[in-house]
């Protein structure tokens, strides 16, 4: 009788979180307008947490980026400091416009290729991505959302899910800087 009840309840919370969320139509006429090619283009300072899936901070960390495009076709450098560990990472995206509001990228550390769309304000990539945490590795599909604000400033929310379920969420604040 528990099992039936515990299988019912994940059946209806998967249910549930398959509904949830929001799409780019939300954001068609927000401003100031978000442009990847505009706003990755030159240096960026970003500061950033991680939370597991209880809220609870288990990382914090620091980004340096620089964007670099020709054409349709741009690179962007990111350059992470952690600070509970001290680790650095680098991560190297290269990404091409496919379409108006059409974007897809890759990097070493990314499984296939990430879709990206911008709309208003707001910019949303889709991605997967093997995560090494505490030594064991886990396939996460990356909803990344950001959202462009005043102030050369950029809200970048990430929901890491595992089947279907959050179980993390990043936050960073990015901040155009001058060249």
């Amino acid at each position: 009788m528990k099992v039936t009840k515990l299988l019912s309840l994940m059946g209806i919370l998967v249910m549930f979180s398959g509904c949830a969320g929001h799409s780019m139509d939300t954001y068609k006429d927000t401003k100031p307008q978000a442009d990847i090619k505009t706003y990755f283009n030159g240096p960026i300072k970003g500061w950033g947490i991680i939370q597991d899936w209880r809220g609870r901070v288990v990382s914090r960390f620091d980004v340096t980026m620089v964007g670099k495009w020709e054409g349709d076709e741009g690179t962007l450098t990111e350059n992470f400091v952690y600070y509970d560990t001290q680790k650095t990472q680098q991560r190297i995206w290269h990404i091409k416009k496919i379409a108006n509001g059409q974007y897809e990228g890759t990097a070493s550390d990314i499984l296939g290729t990430a879709k990206g769309e911008t709309l208003g304000s707001a910019v949303r990539w889709n991605y997967v991505m093997d995560l090494d945490v505490d030594g064991s590795t886990y396939r996460i599909r990356f909803d990344d959302w950001m959202w462009a604000m005043n102030d050369g400033v950029v809200v970048n929310r990430s929901y890491l899910k595992k089947f279907g379920f959050t179980v993390a969420e990043l936050t960073l604040f990015m901040q155009k800087q001058n060249p």
